[in-house]
């Protein structure tokens, strides 16, 4: 039975594929109620396979479809809501009119998109290396990519000019649930959101706007950047039961909020592998970003809270590689009239690695390039006759993913920031066995599995922290 004086922080995170949500007791300090889906929003496009673009009603359906699912009654008790989501991306919407309320019987007062755009997502790949390099160097530590919402932009400003004129504001999927809970006329962008979008100074927390004026940007569109861990305002309406006047937190980012659901020590290091792979660990508290990026460097320094910096290995590569793998075969195998689900596959491929402890066959898994290195491609190499098995080309598959993420951070530089233990998470982790005997081959640390990390988790405990900080 639940006590009638038990209030809650609602945790959020609207992710590439699902999206999440949490209830966080804030006595217990502990999730009692969660609910997770699948958006299936992406949006596809035959002739041009190298936009990413995703359908910002279904994500907010999803949303819904998600809230509904939690207690009613333990709606009424919350006291905060959290957002966070995946970075990079951009929408754009009509200031004050990009939603429209409505209410159901069912669930209450509950808002869909209007004036929106599709939610350009990180994945996009509009932005060619040749449109990046004639774009102007930021002032900032973080280099520019494809799928960042400032590149996007310029991308749009220079190609479809018109299509921006629609619009008066933007921001990540995360802000723009932020900006219709509150009805924000301008929208507050956390610095972790601002710095994911390029052209961001995250020391002196602005925008470049005379370098972007430069470029024919259109400022306007530009959020307002406030700290992270900030409340943006409050809920404008009852929302699924929710009470109007809820303070609602700035939207942040999903790997710092899946960091912090995490990370308990600041001798710790977190790797996290499902679709990509990412290693990180907490800087010191002193720590200064360069102002100027380092294009080459595999190791980008993300904005965490109170003006302290995750250092990152951010790998393109990671499970998809896999998953790329598990697909080639299942398609050759349709080619002989023999149909295979993945999941058989995947599993058998974990089998036969394990039977193959090591090999001397090479596979450099850089199937999506890196970002320091766009360039780069996957490739096999020290085949011989002896190497041809399944056992074989798994374990070396498993291999070159790890060994590619520990070029980009090496083990000793792991060993200078005194970190102790690395904390393992992420679905590709979790199911194979193989990739987690390479783990602990490449580092010599200890490593504890099963720290799953959570955005929505996080984001709730960043807001329910800094209710406790008030209180």
């Amino acid at each position: 039975m639940t006590c009638s004086s038990a209030k809650y922080v609602l945790g959020i995170d609207l992710g590439t594929t699902s999206v999440k949500v949490v209830l966080f007791d804030t006595r217990l300090k502990t999730v009692t109620d969660s609910c997770s889906l699948q958006t299936n929003c992406d949006v596809m496009d035959e002739t041009r396979g190298h936009v990413k673009e995703q359908d910002p009603v279904r994500i907010i359906t999803t949303l819904d479809q998600c809230m509904r699912s939690l207690p009613k009654e333990k709606l009424h008790d919350v006291i905060c809501i959290g957002a966070s989501g995946q970075m990079h991306g951009v929408l754009f919407w009509k200031s004050n009119t990009g939603c429209e309320w409505f209410s159901s019987h069912s669930c209450g007062r509950r808002f869909r998109p209007q004036n929106v755009s599709r939610l350009i997502t990180w994945q996009d790949g509009r932005c060619t290396t040749s449109f990046l390099s004639s774009l102007p160097k930021p002032e900032s530590h973080l280099n520019v990519s494809t799928g960042f919402g400032c590149a996007s932009i310029l991308w749009y400003t220079r190609h479809s000019p018109e299509f921006l004129a629609k619009f008066t504001a933007s921001g990540t999927i995360q802000d723009y649930v932020v900006s219709m809970l509150c009805g924000l006329e301008v929208c507050l962008m956390s610095v972790q959101n601002a710095a994911s979008w390029g052209y961001f100074n995250t020391t002196t927390k602005q925008w470049n706007t005379e370098i972007l004026k430069g470029a024919g940007f259109p400022v306007h569109l530009l959020p307002m950047p406030v700290d992270s861990g900030s409340i943006a305002g409050q809920t404008c309406s009852e929302w699924h039961g929710i009470p109007a006047n809820t303070p609602v937190g700035a939207a942040l980012g999903d790997f710092q909020c899946s960091v912090y659901s995490c990370m308990k020590d600041k001798t710790d290091a977190v790797l996290n592998m499902s679709t990509s792979a990412q290693l990180t660990f907490l800087m010191p508290a002193d720590f200064t970003p360069a102002s100027v990026p380092d294009e080459l460097s595999s190791i980008a320094y993300f904005p965490y809270f109170h003006n302290t910096y995750l250092a990152v290995a951010a790998a393109l590569n990671g499970g998809n590689v896999l998953a790329t793998f598990v697909g080639m075969l299942t398609s050759w195998m349709k080619e002989f009239g023999v149909e295979v689900s993945d999941s058989d596959v995947y599993s058998k491929l974990i089998e036969c690695a394990l039977t193959q402890p090591s090999t001397d066959l090479r596979v450099t898994p850089t199937l999506l390039g890196e970002r320091h290195n766009p360039s780069s491609l996957a490739a096999v190499s020290q085949i011989s006759p002896t190497n041809l098995s399944l056992a074989h080309a798994m374990r070396a598959i498993c291999a070159g993913i790890i060994a590619n993420l520990a070029t980009m951070m090496p083990p000793r530089m792991l060993t200078v920031a005194g970190v102790n233990r690395i904390l393992g998470s992420g679905s590709a982790l979790s199911r194979n066995e193989a990739l987690r005997q390479e783990v602990e081959r490449a580092f010599p640390f200890p490593v504890e599995y099963g720290k799953d990390l959570d955005s929505a988790v996080g984001v709730a405990m960043v807001f329910n922290d800094k209710l406790d900080s008030i209180h």
